[in-house]
């Protein structure tokens, strides 16, 4: 079913790191899109009728097709519009191979991390070293490069940047005294890039009747 909204449509909740990457594809790509905040415990059914999984984000364009995976807003943002280059397409290869090592891999150590006192069968220390063998793979990469991928913003760096941040935010005082030195400028350098922070904008939840609320560059 089309829509009659002159934006596609977001679904997004600003803390998750799924969500981030696409705002930020977004924000790169100069998408506008009607944003729709949402409650994670309280989830609209406007939103579960589109995508009934149930996460987030989901973006419904005007066609009224329904992109529900976050590795696929991005890139439909950018194969709209790309001045940045981010879909270079020398590295795409590599960086949809280290996006996907993110959201395996790694989610699953840092998954365990985080929430240390619900999964027992390890200590919270060796969940964090499991999770650093991806940060290693990051480190070596940003030893040769400005940005994982060489000197210029690539995909990878928005689809992985959100969950090395969740990953230091678990402790940042034990993050930023690990040896990558690399890897923690990198993520400076993100958490004070002004995409990101337009990105992590706050807004209301959502509620039917609510007046539009327009998300862009």
């Amino acid at each position: 079913m089309s829509r009659t909204s002159s934006y596609p449509l977001l679904y997004s909740f600003r803390r998750c790191p799924y969500a981030m990457r696409a705002r930020l594809g977004l924000l790169f790509a100069g998408v506008s899109v009607e944003l729709r905040e949402i409650v994670l415990k309280n989830k609209p059914p406007q939103m579960l009728a589109i995508s009934p999984k149930g996460t987030v984000p989901v973006l419904q364009l005007m066609d009224g097709t329904v992109i529900e995976e976050s590795r696929e807003i991005p890139v439909w943002a950018l194969e709209q519009n790309d001045p940045q280059g981010l879909l270079n397409a020398k590295v795409l290869p590599e960086a949809h191979a280290l996006i996907a090592q993110n959201d395996g891999e790694f989610k699953h150590w840092l998954d365990r991390y985080k929430y240390a006192d619900r999964h027992l069968e390890m200590t919270q220390t060796e969940y964090r070293e499991q999770g650093e063998v991806f940060l290693q793979v990051l480190e070596s990469l940003l030893s040769k490069n400005r940005y994982l991928l060489g000197e210029s913003i690539t995909i990878a760096d928005i689809g992985i940047m959100p969950f090395v941040r969740q990953f230091a935010h678990v402790d940042r005082e034990v993050f930023y005294d690990l040896p990558y030195p690399k890897l923690q400028q990198w993520l400076q350098e993100w958490l004070d890039h002004p995409l990101f922070l337009q990105a992590m904008t706050k807004f209301a939840p959502w509620q039917e009747g609510d007046e539009l609320v327009v998300f862009s560059a």
